[in-house]
């Protein structure tokens, strides 16, 4: 039931789900975020095509050509001109907008599949130790403390060593295995509260088998929590693939990521910036849309951020 706050009544005919939606299209940072980050997706895909599917830009990242003024970004802003090469041009001569939303592509895919898998896979360990508590709790929250102590690069570097050429979604699945340690804890504390309601008590008092009380019961009750944590699981798998592409542990060559992208070209930083700037400025453009469209998440699911008004 929606809640009443001092001083304002609030319209009782909307769903919690209907309030938490009114909540995050409320919050402006949110709603920009989100739209910086499809528009970053939406380019990022189109641009270049995506597998079969074709692109509207007519240059392949994988192409070399002769360099043209030097390699220098031909992108104007007074007046606004693309021109032949609007990032410029690699050492050699590979239109480097092509390159960026070719790494693009692959940083978006793994971070979006290690925000799933570890979602997934911290919710389920986190629902079974809160809820089964005894033997089965200590068991997985043992294995859980096993994973925090080891070092998270350390160990997804060694995993990305193993997997990187296996692909981008190998390793991306590798990561989201080694990164559910958070949201697990997280889901567990959720359970231990939920399971001793009311609600559940009387779910399990009515015959109610323990899979169906958890799934239907209690997990629809922490889902603000799973989502928040899964949105910024995203932000950080991104942060962790650019380490690891940064260090040689991640997307392998001929496939470039935004990461690999910095890495190659760092020495290139004091000489031709923008080899340096362009990949660093969309890994930066997606890591604080995806923060800002959690923190819009976590207001909008947290009954204390309510802003609705009748």
């Amino acid at each position: 039931m929606p809640e009443v706050t001092p001083g304002r009544t609030e319209d009782r005919s909307y769903s919690q789900g209907q309030l938490v939606r009114r909540r995050f299209f409320r919050h402006v940072g949110a709603m920009v975020s989100l739209a910086v980050l499809l528009l970053v997706v939406l380019v990022s895909f189109t641009s270049i095509g995506f597998g079969p599917v074709p692109g509207w830009w007519d240059k392949d990242f994988a192409r070399a050509a002769d360099l043209v003024d030097g390699g220098r970004p031909t992108l104007q802003l007074f007046p606004f001109a693309l021109g032949e090469h609007p990032f410029g041009q690699d050492n050699a001569g590979k239109d480097y907008f092509a390159l960026v939303m070719r790494g693009t592509q692959i940083s978006l895919t793994i971070a979006f599949v290690v925000g799933i898998v570890s979602t997934a896979l911290g919710t389920l360990v986190g629902a079974l130790a809160g809820y089964y508590r005894g033997w089965v709790e200590s068991v997985l929250m043992r294995l859980t403390d096993l994973f925090i102590v080891i070092p998270l690069l350390v160990l997804a570097a060694v995993l990305g060593r193993i997997a990187g050429g296996g692909g981008p979604v190998m390793l991306a699945l590798v990561l989201g295995l080694v990164t559910w340690t958070g949201l697990a804890r997280l889901v567990r504390g959720e359970v231990l509260s939920l399971r001793e309601r009311d609600f559940v008590t009387a779910a399990r008092a009515g015959g109610t088998g323990a899979v169906r009380t958890v799934v239907k019961h209690i997990l629809p009750n922490a889902v603000g929590v799973i989502i928040v944590s899964g949105t910024l699981a995203i932000a950080s798998a991104i942060l962790l693939e650019t380490a690891l592409s940064f260090l040689g542990f991640g997307v392998q060559p001929p496939d470039v990521s935004l990461g690999s992208l910095i890495s190659t070209y760092q020495s290139a930083f004091t000489t031709r910036p923008w080899l340096f700037w362009w990949p660093g400025l969309v890994i930066l453009t997606i890591a604080l849309s995806v923060n800002f469209v959690g923190d819009g998440l976590r207001d909008a699911f947290d009954p204390r951020q309510n802003r609705s008004k009748s």
